[in-house]
């Protein structure tokens, strides 16, 4: 038995919705994953992009507001989680910014799950490539978030989400203890580091990726910026990730499930 774990940025409502939300679905339901983290979510009295896409799946659902929607005042736009179990708590909290007045958040919940209690942080970063000084005081207040919440003794914590940095930004080495800021330092595991990046294909990882037409048009380079991190496995192996894949990562009559790929991962559940 695996815990499996699914990050997906939604890129809100642009484009044809209704089109890609068929096809976000059907990625739903071929992969069927126990949790799920999106990112870029609409939310109001009338409208929950992520219920819309989970209608009738039996999915547990939070959502973290980042700030308004600028198309719509009457929209929030933030963060989901998905459990395929209870949520027991949740708490959310906004991160660090600048003075341009881009907001981000992050949604922490503790979900029931069969193998105990787990934790699930969902984020999303800034996005400007100059912006990594930001990011850099995102991930400290997003480390004290993960690890303040974790199970003692239980399930690794996960993180995941959009983080708008490459592998090799400070922002990300310092998430895996390859850097330290202000004098801290952590450590999780990339899951596409431990399980997926033995593909042989370069491109495989990349989760903004000029092969869609939505990323394309901005005129970006290639870059793997979606990630799922878990805190190091227990000493019998449970958390371990044994799979980890891109997916939502092809078209169909021109039309792709988001800008962004999704990251799947799956994570053992019982002891070696």
């Amino acid at each position: 038995m695996t815990l499996s774990v699914l990050t997906q940025n939604l890129w809100h409502d642009m484009g044809p919705w209704p089109e890609r939300a068929k096809l976000l679905r059907q990625w739903l339901g071929s992969l069927s994953p126990d949790l799920i983290g999106f990112q870029e979510v609409l939310c109001g009295p009338e409208r929950d992009l992520a219920a819309e896409l989970l209608e009738d799946a039996g999915y547990h659902l939070e959502f973290a507001p980042a700030m308004r929607f600028w198309n719509d005042p009457r929209l929030e736009f933030g963060n989901s989680v998905a459990s395929r179990w209870p949520i027991l708590a949740r708490e959310s909290i906004p991160l660090p910014h600048g003075a341009d007045g881009e907001r981000r958040s992050a949604l922490c919940v503790t979900v029931d799950a069969p193998v105990g209690p787990v934790s699930l942080t969902c984020t999303h970063l800034n996005w400007k490539f100059q912006h990594g000084e930001i990011r850099e005081r995102q991930v400290v207040a997003l480390a004290d978030l993960v690890l303040r919440r974790r199970p003692k003794g239980g399930f690794p914590p996960l993180l995941v989400g959009d983080f708008n940095a490459e592998p090799d930004s400070a922002e990300i080495r310092f998430l895996t203890g390859l850097a330290s800021l202000g004098g801290r330092s952590v450590y999780f595991h990339d899951s596409w580091r431990v399980a997926g990046a033995r593909r042989a294909n370069p491109e495989a990882g990349f989760t903004w990726c000029n092969r869609n037409v939505y990323a394309r048009a901005n005129l970006e380079p290639d870059r793997r910026i979606d990630y799922i991190f878990t805190g190091f496995p227990k000493r019998d192996g449970v958390g371990l990730v044994e799979t980890c894949r891109v997916v939502c990562d092809g078209s169909e009559n021109g039309v792709w499930p988001s800008d962004h790929f999704g990251v799947y991962a799956e994570l053992r559940t019982t002891p070696l």
